[in-house]
């Protein structure tokens, strides 16, 4: 059986031009072949808009999606940490929270991180220590000319999108 090489691109593109959506696509592939997936952003109200926007889409269906973030009460936390372990979060949405020694993964997939120039390489590359090879797509808005995304985040692909979506 071929070794499966994980993706690990940088996806760039203004506001509107569908980023947010090809991160659910991928997060819902990921599910859909029994991993888990992980969304990190910077901030906790980023993280909170983006696990009410999937509650929202994905409502009535059976893709379980959890918040994560560090303001959360211990018991809260700790129930949370164990179903993630166990397997039964589909999708983590959360913030460098995610990044703590107590979170496993039962058979992480994909991660996506927001905002990526907020993070550092160390916490980008740290969830990469799990049992599995996750894919990783990074996404920023700001704009990043070629050479210079190549120079500062050579380990990554990089796509650039231009046009902004419909609607």
């Amino acid at each position: 059986m071929a070794k499966t090489i994980p993706m690990n691109r940088l996806l760039q593109g203004d506001v509107g031009t569908g980023k947010t959506a090809i991160a659910q696509y991928a997060m819902l592939s990921a599910v859909a072949n029994q991993h888990q997936a992980v969304l990190m952003a910077p901030t906790e109200l980023l993280a909170r808009q983006h696990a009410k926007k999937l509650h929202e889409q994905l409502a009535g269906s059976r893709v379980e999606i959890a918040l994560l973030v560090s303001s959360m009460p211990g018991s809260e936390k700790r129930e949370l940490l164990q179903r993630i372990a166990i397997g039964t979060v589909d999708i983590v949405v959360g913030t460098q929270a995610l990044l703590s020694e107590q979170v496993e993964f039962s058979k992480l997939g994909v991660v996506v991180i927001d905002e990526q120039h907020r993070f550092g390489v160390q916490q980008r590359a740290s969830l990469r220590t799990t049992r599995t090879a996750p894919h990783y797509l990074v996404m920023t808005a700001t704009p990043i000319p070629r050479t210079l995304a190549l120079t500062l985040f050579g380990d990554l692909d990089v796509s650039t999108l231009k046009k902004r979506t419909q609607g």
